[in-house]
């Protein structure tokens, strides 16, 4: 019998679903690894969107906590259609064999906060010039250059390169902001309280051989440049 899931509210299953639609808008047969500990209010939510070599992360308040621990990974389509955005709940799909990033997440702790992350205005603007040049590099290509295996050999080049004084790549942000964890600010938009667990501006952190780029929104994980070390291996 597939598990009901119960959010804290209608807008953690809304912002649930805006997460799992982007996913599926990239790939039609993305899947999702879930995780929830016994005990706990929060349901973890991992995707990989093709060609960014990323992992995204969306956590999700749940309105108690589990009574019994939850780790499967499901069609993200499926998992779609199951969110009512009314009732704030949702029903677990059957597990499906998980592709291979599935079977290899970051750590849970040992995050330590990393310097030299620009600002949210500054990682806008750097995301903003790249995607413009990528744009205009490929605008510039003769009829018989214009290639997928060129076009792609460009991005790569412009979208591994590092953000600020960080190793983190240009894609993550990319990543962030494509899957909607980079938001401009709405002035209009009266202050309130930072949700739980979230933090009030855009930050860097490392554990291992992983980076972690974090918003109130979302997170992007990746691998530190030539680094493989505190993967953890689960079962899917």
């Amino acid at each position: 019998m597939n598990e009901q899931l119960h959010f804290a509210d209608s807008g953690e299953a809304a912002d649930l679903a805006a997460f799992l639609g982007r996913l599926v808008h990239y790939d039609r047969a993305a899947a999702v690894r879930l995780q929830a500990q016994a005990g706990g209010g929060a349901l973890a939510v991992f995707g990989r969107p093709p060609s960014f070599d990323v992992l995204a992360i969306r956590t999700v308040r749940l309105a108690a906590p589990v009574g019994t621990p939850l780790d499967v990974t499901v069609s993200a389509g499926e998992l779609l259609e199951s969110v009512d955005e009314t009732s704030g709940g949702a029903l677990v799909p059957a597990a499906v064999t998980g592709p291979p990033w599935a079977g290899v997440l970051p750590p849970r702790g040992g995050w330590a906060p990393v310097a030299g992350l620009p600002g949210p205005e500054a990682i806008r603007a750097a995301l903003a010039a790249s995607v413009a040049e990528f744009r205009a590099r490929d605008e510039a290509l003769p009829p018989q250059h214009r290639t997928r295996s060129e076009r792609d050999r460009i991005g790569r080049e412009i979208w591994s390169r590092t953000l600020g004084d960080t190793e983190l790549p240009l894609r993550a942000v990319h990543a962030a902001q494509s899957l909607g964890f980079l938001r401009p600010v709405r002035s209009t938009v009266p202050a309130g309280p930072t949700p739980p667990g979230a933090p009030e501006t855009v930050a860097l952190f490392a554990s291992g051989g992983w980076l972690r780029l974090r918003t109130p929104y979302g997170s992007i994980a990746t691998r530190r440049p030539g680094g493989l070390g505190a993967l953890l291996v689960r079962p899917v």
